[in-house]
């Protein structure tokens, strides 16, 4: 066609409107893009004989190309950066055409470089993505966008500190509930809880009040150089203001200093651990000045193991085992257990000495025993399978033949001794899903003599329909990988062998449940192959 033909088609467009430009174009504009309809905007976003330009995109939509450039954001992650825009925004579709759509319920929120843990993983976009959320004006005043938001806690959140802590609420806060502030250690404040400060709760000292007309409390700014800004002064002032010359932060009854200004660790028994919470008079009976023997703890306290471990007449001084903060305390190491005849390992590391040393030998014997209490697994735990293994698989009732200090459903027994070797689906179970069943409420077990066959662990679905001999054998037609499918069964080895439109019917129209003896099951061997018994 001649070149002024073309120029006078084009002329002819322009003068005529629409009834040309519908020719050219290869559909209507979305909404947001209307503002571009007409032949001569065709190249805000086109590139004259290539496609639609990723950046003449990015010329209009600047608020992305910054956050691009920037390398943040969906749109800069390693899923989306380099693909072009009219990938995911194509647009001639319609006015009412959704150029922005994803579902919402499978978007990795993780590309967009914050990630949804917690309480934000529980809210909902809109929660978030709001207009009061977003400081850039120009971002705001969009109808509705997800950008602009800011990943910082406060933007989104109420300063419940009023500017008075740190804006970085996660030095103190996590993402899974505002109360309490799990990530705060008061170890790191300069006021240190110790003794009985450890025991008071937050509220007492950080106190609630009302600040700018909204609820505050008090974390920072608190007088603590001495006690008197949290505790009375019973004295009056009498003895200064220093309670820590006679008090601790233990008790205000204790006294460090004791009686009369008295300082016991001048002495040669330094006063130590529970010793320090001990009334003098219950060692000092008589005058202080009588020398007290103190060498040894029994000096003072009953042998309570009554010469177990005596050698010679003589037992270990208790604090060979046992601490100054409470008999229950005991500094024996496990290097020392383990130069016994019983070693520690795996589970029993982890196990408390009552366990094994205070076991009940009699309705009246609950004392601790730590001599010749056995050194075989059966002599603390029951022996459950008794007689139920045979002696080749449980040779002197050793429960190390199958089991391991570390855990105890832990097995590694190897069943290919047996005659009945696991693979496929058998290997993923448990001993107990094969050995052991419930019958009448009581839990049996059996090891020896197991059938083999398939009924005597499944439930034959199929009600004897392949019974062969007495017996049904699945694995005709199931593996043992997994039973559904039937992935051995060929239906061309059967009396009816599918072919024509057969092949793509399927089973359930032809093998439909059957009620028999108030059983249901699916009807697989149908006797009579008649078309009208299908086919109407």
């Amino acid at each position: 066609m001649p070149s002024g033909y073309i120029v006078f088609f084009v002329l002819s467009g322009l003068i005529f409107g629409n009834h040309v430009f519908a020719q050219i174009s290869p559909g209507e504009l979305s909404k947001v893009h209307t503002h571009l309809e007409g032949i001569s905007n065709c190249t805000k976003c086109h590139v004259l004989g290539k496609n639609v330009s990723n950046q003449k995109c990015l010329e209009c939509h600047t608020e992305l190309k910054t956050r691009i450039e920037a390398k943040k954001g969906y749109h800069a992650s390693i899923e989306i950066k380099g693909k072009e825009c009219v990938t995911c925004h194509s647009d001639h579709h319609g006015l009412n055409f959704q150029i922005i759509r994803f579902t919402k319920e499978k978007f990795n929120h993780n590309l967009t470089g914050f990630s949804l843990t917690g309480a934000h993983a529980k809210k909902l976009c809109i929660d978030c993505h709001k207009p009061d959320h977003i400081a850039d004006q120009k971002i705001k005043k969009k109808k509705f966008t997800y950008l602009g938001l800011n990943p910082a806690c406060l933007p989104c959140h109420t300063d419940y500190h009023q500017q008075t802590l740190s804006a970085t609420c996660t030095e103190c806060h996590d993402f899974e509930a505002f109360k309490p502030a799990k990530k705060f250690d008061h170890a790191r404040a300069k006021f240190q809880l110790t003794g009985r400060h450890k025991a008071v709760t937050c509220i007492q000292c950080h106190k609630s009040t009302t600040k700018n007309g909204q609820k505050y409390q008090e974390f920072k700014g608190l007088k603590f150089d001495n006690c008197t800004p949290c505790h009375t002064d019973v004295h009056n002032n009498k003895f200064g203001q220093n309670r820590t010359q006679c008090h601790n932060g233990e008790s205000f009854s204790v006294i460090i200093k004791g009686v009369q200004g008295f300082d016991h660790n001048k002495t040669n028994f330094k006063l130590e651990g529970k010793h320090q919470k001990v009334d003098c008079k219950s060692c000092h009976k008589t005058k202080f000045t009588n020398v007290l023997k103190h060498t040894r703890c029994t000096d003072c306290h009953a042998d309570y193991h009554k010469t177990e471990f005596a050698k010679q007449g003589i037992s270990p001084d208790c604090s060979q085992c046992h601490t100054v903060n409470g008999f229950q305390e005991f500094n024996f190491s496990i290097e020392q257990h383990n130069a016994g005849a019983f070693q520690l390992k795996g589970a029993h590391l982890a196990t408390p000495c009552f366990a094994c040393h205070k076991k009940e030998t009699a309705k009246s014997d609950t004392a601790w025993h730590f001599k010749n209490i056995g050194k075989r697994c059966s002599d603390c735990h029951k022996d459950i399978h008794q007689t139920f293994i045979s002696e080749k698989f449980y040779p002197n009732a050793d429960c190390e033949s199958c089991h391991n200090e570390n855990k105890w459903n832990s097995i590694s027994f190897d069943h290919k001794k047996t005659n009945f070797e696991l693979s496929g689906a058998h290997a993923k179970g448990t001993c107990r899903d094969c050995h052991f069943k419930k019958e009448n409420g009581a839990l049996l077990q059996q090891f020896k003599g197991l059938p083999t066959t398939c009924e005597a662990c499944h439930k034959d679905i199929h009600h004897r329909q392949f019974e062969s001999n007495g017996a049904t054998d699945c694995s005709r037609c199931h593996d043992i990988q997994l039973f559904k499918p039937a992935s051995k069964f060929d239906h061309s080895k059967t009396l009816f062998p599918l072919d024509g439109k057969h092949k793509n019917v399927a089973c359930v129209n032809c093998h439909k449940i059957k009620q028999e003896n108030e059983i249901a099951f699916i009807l697989y061997k149908i006797k009579d192959f008649k078309c009208e018994n299908c086919h109407h």
